[in-house]
């Protein structure tokens, strides 16, 4: 049996990461701080004939995110994919133009992105090295490939985890493990930036699996809407 672990679950993007997947016989580990939503995803999952579970978690807390995938590998025979995409900015922490911003305002997105993203690897990468073969995909915004200064510091973390994503991606060269970034260069549901517009979870989530299946030579794929709103990547 094949799994996929989707750290930062939620009712959009992650839900629909684990119905393109789940629909194609993989088990889902849901993992994320907040367990009775993901109990929710879980339920709902299991409605369509997916299974699921739910593994709570802090990506900022490295240990219980280990712990999280660890218990997750157990349960599911191992983790055939990471998908790691926790959204933790609006709301949480000051968006800041780029002349505004100090390093307390980055600090909280390069762990939340980065360091979260570099633990979730960790716990799960001996294991792929050892059965040569894994997908290890990372999500961001666009704005880690084309900044918006309304957002500097969410971008600036983003970028970094892009970098090091794609780097990741040639380390792994030959391995047969792939490792890619995914750029969404629009909001998800609803728009939640003026002039930046918005797509449905279902229309991104066929790039996951096109980098897991037919594009394991890509280190990027980027999402975009094109001028009458329909994707393209």
């Amino acid at each position: 049996m094949t799994s996929i672990a989707i750290v930062g679950a939620g009712p959009q993007m992650g839900l629909a990461i684990a119905r393109t997947f789940g629909s194609q016989g993989f088990d889902v580990a849901l993992i994320s701080r907040n367990r009775e939503k993901l109990d929710g995803l879980v339920g709902t999952l299991a409605a369509e004939g997916i299974t699921a579970a739910a593994f709570p978690a802090d990506v900022l807390d490295r240990d219980a995110l280990t712990q999280a995938l660890k218990d997750a590998a157990a349960q599911f025979g191992g983790i055939d994919v990471l998908e790691y995409s926790p959204v933790g900015s609006f709301g949480v922490i000051k968006l800041t133009a780029p002349a505004e911003t100090e390093p307390s305002h980055v600090e909280f997105e390069m762990n939340f992105q980065l360091y979260g993203a570099i633990t979730a690897t960790q716990a799960v990468l001996p294991a792929m090295r050892e059965a040569g073969a894994g997908t290890l995909i990372y999500t961001t915004g666009a704005g880690s490939i084309w900044p918006d200064p309304r957002v500097a510091n969410v971008n600036a973390a983003a970028a970094a985890l892009r970098n090091w994503a794609m780097n990741l991606h040639k380390e792994l060269a030959g391995t047969g493990i792939q490792a890619a970034h995914v750029g969404i260069d629009s909001s998800i549901g609803v728009s939640v930036i003026p002039g930046v517009e918005a797509a449905q979870p279902q229309q991104i989530t066929p790039l996951y699996w096109q980098l897991h299946t037919t594009k394991r030579d890509e280190a990027e794929l980027v999402f975009k809407l094109d001028a009458d709103g329909f994707p393209r990547a």
